[in-house]
């Protein structure tokens, strides 16, 4: 072949890519446009305009869907037929509707027809083979890059008129923004007042990318929707997802998704029947507010549509709610890989132990189904959950705990030992609490979730190995051992890496804030870098009244702590290839 006929194939290959992706660009500028429509007042005449733009993207999408079954070669994966199927018969009860007027179910056509909207987008974007360059971005550049992307998107929407009852300053559209993709919570203006129902939906949205991760997202529907994906994306996730092996990559992807949705739709479901009727008569209100505070919760972010919080007199007594709250972001904080471990060990107990208890199989070997991290992880968050609840139960039992009764106390007791763990609800009034709460509670906030999870801090699994260093310090011995198995010098590195950087980060923190608030108390200070960093959302009440520069100081302290100060190190260092030597080795004179 003469390179004229490869120049034609080229730009015959080229021109059919593009009308393949033009579907995609049509429902992403009809999504854009949506997002004009409800975030500003409209005129009659441009309404007519924009919903003949909604009608070509549908239309555009529905003959995508069809042009894809016509051509073996751009034929989709069998898994997903059913899935088109259903969805290509919603587009066209839902393009058909619209334009007839008729109400479907619950929600009335616009609702539905914004759905459509967003259905059809996700189908035309996973539809495209997404690739991750390595050679222009290592895994912790596009982790960073990806986070800074959602934060100035959410940014922006924010800001629209629509999004707020009065408005809102860029700078406060920024710090909410970075709270809700960062999973944190602090806020400087009121979330449920301040915000409309539109803006309160954008806020959420920004909660669930920044909890899983806009890219565990985009990879696995690309994934599933086209049935492959390049060895430099597998490469780039397996870092990202923690997985052991490349094959594993888009299976790990699949669990986090289903494992999120199932258990935040079994958390709305709980809090919404936990609900007393007096307090939200609407059924719309009550489902808002169950997926408003379960996806908020599993996600650890602390975000709630009240303006105390669960400490608002209707919610303080309503234990049912807490609990519920509390399981979901104690599930969301330990760890998606914790999950899948323990699953995979119920299922061996129900298999091996259960199924054949009254058979004659014998089982003589016996797998080493739970693994080390898991162990780490569950002991060290038992111990946190059991140690905060005794404590706070006994110190603030004639305190913020004296208008509860026995059950409530408990309840309180166990949900303050949670909540800092990155959670950011509250039942108490955080400013009345005994001063030797607030120390422990800073413990907890450092700490953090566990790793792989929703929330923030130095980790479960990091203060354990620390701990378990020092006790081998003392003993004499040259390796950390734990459960018949040697800690890998690596972990240990890396453990003291992540407690210096945080130390470094918190402490930075809070000298550059007293510095621009001289006259604001080092207590609520501290607490507020040790909340920001560790992505918690609790305050001693001061978020809203610190100057400019100190909310800017708080932006960046929320940021790196989601992200992580070794992320970030190892994004700007460049990485040694070749370590084909070694020094002579020299102790260090230490203590």
């Amino acid at each position: 072949m003469n390179n004229h006929n490869r120049s034609i194939l080229s730009t015959k290959s080229k021109w059919i890519r593009g009308i393949r992706a033009l579907p995609f660009w049509l429902t992403l500028l009809a999504t854009l446009l949506l997002i004009f429509d409800f975030g500003f007042d409209q005129s009659l005449q441009i309404e007519e305009y924009l919903e003949t733009v909604y009608a070509i993207a549908l239309i555009a999408a529905i003959i995508s869907m069809l042009s894809r079954y016509l051509y073996p070669k751009w034929r989709p994966p069998a898994k997903v037929w059913f899935i088109d199927l259903v969805l290509m018969l919603f587009l066209l009860a839902i393009v058909g509707d619209f334009y007839m007027g008729v109400e479907i179910g619950i929600l009335d056509v616009s609702e539905w027809f914004v759905i459509t909207i967003l259905l059809a987008l996700t189908r035309e974007f996973s539809a495209l083979r997404i690739s991750f360059r390595m050679e222009y971005f290592n895994p912790a550049q596009l982790f960073i890059l990806s986070f800074v992307m959602i934060v100035i998107i959410g940014t922006g929407f924010l800001m629209l008129p629509k999004a707020t009852y009065d408005g809102i300053s860029l700078f406060d559209a920024l710090f909410t923004s970075t709270s809700a993709v960062c999973v944190t919570g602090l806020i400087v203006v009121d979330t449920g007042s301040y915000f409309t129902p539109f803006g309160q939906t954008m806020i959420i949205a920004l909660i669930q990318m920044g909890g899983l991760g806009i890219m565990t997202f985009t990879s696995y529907f690309s994934y599933f929707f086209t049935g492959g994906s390049s060895y430099e994306n597998q490469l780039l996730l397996r870092d990202m997802t923690n997985s052991e092996r490349i094959a594993d990559v888009f299976n790990t992807l699949k669990r986090i998704l289903l494992v999120t949705f199932a258990i935040e739709l079994t958390g709305a479901v709980c809090i919404y029947f936990s609900l007393d009727p007096s307090t939200l008569v609407s059924v719309s209100d009550k489902i808002f507010f169950s997926i408003f505070h379960s996806i908020s919760a599993f996600c650890n972010a602390g975000f709630s549509t009240l303006a105390n919080s669960l400490y608002e007199t209707e919610y303080r007594f309503n234990y049912p709610l807490h609990i519920s709250l509390a399981l979901l972001f104690t599930l969301g904080g330990i760890g998606f890989p914790i999950i899948f471990n323990l699953s995979q060990y119920l299922k061996h107990i129900i298999i091996n132990r259960i199924w054949f208890f009254n058979s004659k199989r014998r089982i003589i070997y016996i797998p080493w189904v739970i693994n080390i991290n898991t162990r780490i992880v569950v002991i060290t968050s038992a111990i946190l959950i059991t140690v905060g609840t005794v404590m706070f139960y006994f110190i603030e039992y004639n305190n913020t705990l004296a208008e509860h009764n026995a059950w409530g106390k408990v309840v309180t007791a166990f949900f303050l030992a949670t909540t800092p763990r990155t959670a950011g609800f509250n039942t108490v009034d955080m400013s009345a609490l005994q001063f030797s709460t607030v120390m422990f509670i800073f413990l907890l906030m450092w700490i953090g979730a566990s790793p792989g999870s929703t929330g923030g801090g130095i980790k479960t699994s990091t203060i354990a190995i620390a701990t378990l260093n020092y006790f081998s310090l003392a003993k004499g011995k040259n390796r950390v051992e734990l459960f018949r198995r040697e800690v890998a010098e690596i972990s240990i590195r890396r453990a003291f890496a992540l407690i210096s950087l945080s130390l470094v980060v918190i402490g930075f923190g809070i000298f550059l804030i007293s510095a621009f608030d001289p006259n604001t108390d080092l207590l609520s200070i501290a607490f507020e870098c040790f909340s920001a960093y560790s992505t918690v959302g609790l305050s001693l009440g001061i978020t809203a009244s610190l100057s400019t520069a100190s909310k800017f100081v708080l932006i960046a302290t929320m940021f790196v702590g989601r992200v992580s100060m070794l992320t970030l190190l190892i994004a700007v260092l460049r990485k040694v290839k070749y370590q084909n030597y070694s020094y002579p080795t020299e102790e260090i004179l230490i203590n």
